[in-house]
């Protein structure tokens, strides 16, 4: 039975927390081109088995909600505060923040920590101790509101309908220094980046940070709330289902039997390590994506087929959406990606090829090396405590009729069936070979491209807050 419709539940405050050592788990084979070794002990190191789930960074949960008895109040003091219209993407951030995705931060970045994490990928604790953070959370706000906030030390957060969404307190106001944020979190400045072209180059030139009091839990009334488990429910779900173990697995696209045959494969191999329990966090990302991306809605149907056609046991999956938008920036987000997920319980991390990349928007090449994501996950200060699963290449096995595991002594027996070809063969109403994807998930493919006008393949809907 799938355990996939939960009740909101109340959240931990924020605190501080220790950092032991990050490394790929050894059991795992590594790709042939992964020959560097970062850490030397790190490779010859036995994951440590032990009961209960990993803490989350900076020891607790961080709760940015108000209490509902002082719903009311906060209301009436907002009411007198200078406001801040926010945009989707920007409700999609108060979200993340408030939920605790991002602890121990307690909402938007203020200069010093949005100058560590364009800098250093990672924010300095009291006692000296390092988190990761590697995509600055900001808002940005224009001369005009500069000017209205004056010398006050809080304002108002509203959204698109002026409603309340959060008060900002103990504000600061910076500047935006754009060119440096896009060059440091994308490696490039080239125009046509989705979220940049989104959210930054029309963006005021100042940043606005501070503590959050958000009003109420962010919902979006679109049939998919049931799914959005906050890192709380997750760690509460994970402990009912008595979890030893929770690896992670984050797309932004169908899962087609490659996918599954990585997951079965992953909790196969952590059980011969000695886990008792693993269980599949499979978590799609559900804020902003790009236009040619398979939009929320749709993936989760298809998600829910790839359940009930038995692809994937519902006993030891859980399936939640991220509530995060998407950068594309490769090495440096694929470092937020895995953040976020050790705050909701997950101690393993599955990465793949290209983790968070996209195709470079001028020159026909991938912006990022392919390898370069895992890599760098081995590697990142404030990760230390994640075991990161390196992706087994998996193909079309044409000798056997379904996804197998990449043979390089037989490459002709194979058939590697990209992104492109999987939507071209959607679009016609076409089948893959026989065992790519389960019937009811590529019923659910053809549906959406047929439901597709022209004007839609030039922008998709994105998740809005009610």
């Amino acid at each position: 039975m799938s355990s996939t419709i939960f009740i909101q539940t109340p959240f931990q405050s924020k605190s501080l927390n220790k950092s032991l050592n990050t490394h790929f788990v050894p059991s795992f084979k590594l790709p042939v081109s992964l020959s560097f070794k970062p850490r030397t002990a790190a490779f010859s190191k036995r994951v440590h088995i032990r009961a209960g789930l990993i803490e989350p960074d900076g020891g607790k949960l961080v709760d940015l909600h108000v209490s509902e008895p002082e719903r009311e109040l906060k209301k009436r003091e907002a009411a007198s505060l200078p406001k801040v219209k926010l945009t989707p993407i920007d409700v999609q951030w108060v979200h993340v923040l408030s939920e605790g995705w991002a602890s121990p931060l307690t909402g938007f970045m203020r200069e010093s920590e949005f100058l560590q994490t364009l800098h250093f990928n990672s924010l300095r604790l009291d006692g000296g101790s390092f988190v990761n953070m590697s995509v600055p959370i900001i808002l940005a706000i224009d001369d005009l509101q500069k000017a209205s906030i004056g010398e006050s030390d809080r304002v108002a957060l509203l959204d698109s309908d002026d409603k309340l969404i959060a008060i900002l307190t103990d504000i600061e106001i910076y500047k935006h220094p754009k060119e440096e944020r896009i060059a440091r979190t994308w490696g490039t400045t080239a125009p046509g980046l989705p979220y940049v072209e989104e959210t930054i180059t029309n963006a005021g030139n100042w940043l606005i940070g501070g503590d959050l009091e958000v009003i109420a839990p962010i919902k979006y009334n679109d049939g998919l709330d049931r799914f959005r488990l906050s890192p709380e429910e997750l760690r509460k779900e994970f402990e009912r289902r008595n979890a030893d173990a929770v690896f992670a697995f984050q797309l932004r696209n169908p899962v087609h039997n490659g996918h599954a045959l990585l997951m079965t494969d992953t909790r196969r191999r952590l059980l011969e390590m000695g886990y008792k329990n693993p269980v599949l966090l499979l978590h799609p990302l559900g804020g902003y994506t790009k236009a040619d991306d398979v939009p929320l809605s749709w993936r989760m149907k298809q998600h829910e087929k790839v359940l009930e056609d038995g692809v994937l046991d519902p006993e030891t999956t859980v399936v939640s959406i991220f509530p995060s938008p998407m950068h594309y920036a490769g090495p440096t987000e694929v470092q937020w990606h895995a953040k976020a997920r050790i705050n909701a319980g997950a101690n393993f991390y599955i990465v793949g090829r290209d983790p968070a990349g996209m195709g470079h928007p001028v020159e026909k090449r991938d912006l990022y090396d392919a390898d370069h994501g895992k890599k760098v996950l081995s590697m990142a200060p404030g990760l230390e405590r994640l075991n990161i699963l390196p992706f087994r290449v998996a193909a079309y096995d044409k000798t056997q009729g379904k996804m197998a595991f990449f043979d390089p002594s037989r490459a002709q027996d194979f058939l590697f069936i990209s992104g492109t070809k999987m939507r071209t063969l959607a679009k016609n109403k076409e089948n893959p070979p026989p065992g790519f994807m389960c019937p009811g998930g590529w019923e659910v493919l053809v549906e959406y491209y047929a439901s597709l006008t022209p004007s839609d393949n030039d922008r998709i809907p994105q998740p809005v807050a009610a």
